[in-house]
């Protein structure tokens, strides 16, 4: 069932979300050649902890993973797109990493992730982590009140295959709020029109994936969560939470 958000519930939501920007920024001004990601988790769950909120990460087992998620943040490298746990890996100079973190705050939680290189990027990377962010804002700008889901959607993919960027609906935005997952789904493809009619009070994570590549496939790691492009090209995954208002998208989780 999807659950329309009261404006209390909502400025609940918009607390939690300032801690998600405070630890993201966190995280990416300590990511450096040599730094492990498991100390970037640790960078990460300090933030949690100064603010007494919790991770909705911690210990979370959808029905495709075969053990609880151990971390704080999602750290994927490279041509991780999806879920990379931080263990001892150190970054390296010229690393595309991919952060997502989630908080809850007094029992309701916001998402967001951000995508960004270690050093100076190279121009492909640049552009692939440009056109991410690109579809975030396209996809923002669609959600408003009398739309549609699939009006997200379309926005999302039309900005990632104008680039030639690969894009899978199997993992993509969700309704948040009570919990880190709730409905409605918000696939990074489709047609505008179509879905749930959006109406004010609505709290959605917004997140565009795009494999470099071209090809939309992913495996999955044999830890069950990293998801990485089949081809071995990178990737790049930024998110947002968002409030459908009556004066428009107003994003959640801005630094």
């Amino acid at each position: 069932m999807v659950e329309i958000k009261t404006s209390g519930e909502i400025d609940a939501v918009r607390a939690a979300g300032k801690i998600v920007a405070r630890a993201l920024s966190a995280v990416r001004e300590r990511a450096k050649p040599g730094m492990r990601l498991s100390e970037l988790d640790e960078v990460a769950r300090s933030v949690l902890e100064s603010e007494g909120a919790t991770s909705p990460f911690l210990g979370y087992q959808p029905g495709f993973a075969p053990v609880p998620f151990p971390a704080v943040i999602c750290a994927s490298v490279n041509d991780a797109a999806l879920h990379g746990i931080p263990g001892r890996r150190k970054l390296a100079d010229g690393d595309l990493l991919s952060i997502d973190f989630g908080a809850v705050l007094d029992g309701w939680t916001a998402d967001a992730a951000i995508s960004f290189t270690i050093g100076e990027p190279s121009q492909a990377d640049a552009r692939l982590i440009d056109t991410a962010a690109a579809a975030l804002d396209a996809g923002i700008a669609a959600a408003v009140s009398g739309g549609r889901i699939g009006d997200i959607s379309a926005a999302i993919g039309s900005v990632g295959r104008a680039g030639g960027y690969g894009i899978s609906t199997d993992f993509g935005g969700h309704g948040v709020g009570r919990s880190m997952h709730e409905a409605p789904s918000v696939p990074n493809e489709g047609k505008a029109g179509r879905g749930l009619k959006l109406s004010p009070g609505l709290v959605i994570a917004i997140e565009p994936w795009f494999l470099a590549g071209g090809d939309d496939r992913y495996v999955i790691d044999t830890d069950g969560w990293t998801i990485r492009s089949a081809d071995g090209s990178r990737a790049a995954h930024v998110e947002h939470t968002i409030a459908v208002t009556p004066d428009g998208p107003e994003i959640l989780t801005a630094a």
